[in-house]
């Protein structure tokens, strides 16, 4: 489970149903819609999605997809979802959850049930004041006390700081659940972020392009429709040639599914086009990523943006000044230094 948002194109019934940030003003900005995206690990496919502003928190977007979890699942999230409410709530249906604890909860592990070295189950206690997000009634469902399990480790990464981080689960059997396979599925919860940079970054779902909230929607499920093509597509390839899915890479498989899919429409024949569809999964299969480990990728965009003036009030109370076009108004970043 992870969160994201999109931007809408700018437009009164945008607006009205995904207001923009409270921070900018108004006519200054865009309508933000806020997603809460159940994947699946193994496959990296988009099971359930469910859209709405940005007051919505995360937990509200979650308490939605509750259903859509079945017995012998298990929910791996971010620190938005180690609280209590989904602690608690989620495993009397039968799913287990593991997530990142938020760092202002303090963890005293001496005063633990010792499984091991920074491991140990502790008992939290229901608030005395009712969660926002849930009813009077879901509230008294809850139970009163909860033992959950916190796992304490340092991530190390060559060329950065160290990282220490504490999860918290419901998988309380150390024998079943060992802590360091706990800490590799926590781990490979960043699949799920380049699930998402795949989405808005590579597919180009970061700006929506209709004017009104429902074909809004409508354009946003036609991503989420493409991106589980392509998954299958991918996910084909390596049960066909039996290799590592996280090496087939998305970008290729959109490039070399849409080259296939105009030489198929061109096919006179079923046998040609079963030809066809053969080797697209060949090539996916032989045109691996190769293996990196601890590479550097910075987050730094190398063309540069236009000199313009920022916005900041509303296009037709805007004064444009010749001189501002040379410069940001304020200076934020010097222009000449990009070059």
């Amino acid at each position: 489970m992870d969160g994201s948002t999109v931007q809408a194109a700018d437009t009164p019934q945008n607006q009205q149903r995904y207001p923009q940030p409270s921070t900018q003003k108004r006519g200054c900005g865009f309508p933000v819609l806020k997603l809460a995206v159940l994947f699946s690990l193994t496959s990296g496919a988009i099971l359930r999605v469910l859209t709405g502003s940005l007051r919505h928190h995360d937990l509200r977007l979650l308490r939605g997809l509750w259903e859509e979890l079945k017995q012998g699942d298990i929910l791996l999230g971010d620190r938005a979802y180690g609280e209590y409410t989904t602690l608690a709530g989620l495993p009397q249906q039968g799913v287990d959850v593991v997530a990142r604890l938020h760092p202002r909860r303090k963890v005293d592990f001496r005063k633990a049930r010792r499984l091991g070295k920074h491991d140990g189950l502790f008992v939290c206690t229901r608030g005395y004041q009712q969660s926002e997000i849930l009813s009077a009634q879901q509230w008294a469902l809850l139970p009163a006390q909860i033992t959950v399990r916190i796992i304490r480790f340092t991530a190390t990464i060559r060329g950065f700081r160290s990282r220490r981080v504490t999860l918290v689960t419901t998988l309380l059997d150390p024998k079943l659940y060992p802590a360091e396979k706990l800490i590799g599925l926590y781990a490979r919860r960043w699949r799920l972020e380049l699930c998402l940079r795949d989405l808005k970054s590579t597919m180009g779902m970061e700006h929506l392009r209709c004017k009104t909230p429902d074909m809004a929607e409508k354009e946003l499920l036609a991503y989420l429709v493409a991106h589980n093509l392509i998954r299958c597509v991918m996910a084909e390839a390596v049960a066909r040639y039996a290799v590592d899915l996280e090496r087939v890479s998305f970008k290729g498989s959109v490039d070399a599914l849409r080259q296939c899919s105009a030489e198929m429409a061109k096919a006179r024949s079923r046998k040609l086009r079963r030809q066809l569809w053969e080797d697209l999964l060949l090539n996916l299969a032989r045109d691996l990523v190769r293996y990196r480990p601890n590479r550097t990728e910075p987050r730094a965009v190398k063309r540069r943006p236009k000199p313009y003036p920022l916005l900041n009030r509303p296009r037709h109370r805007f004064q444009e000044i010749p001189h501002r076009n040379r410069y940001w108004k304020g200076q934020p970043r010097s222009y000449r230094s990009l070059n």
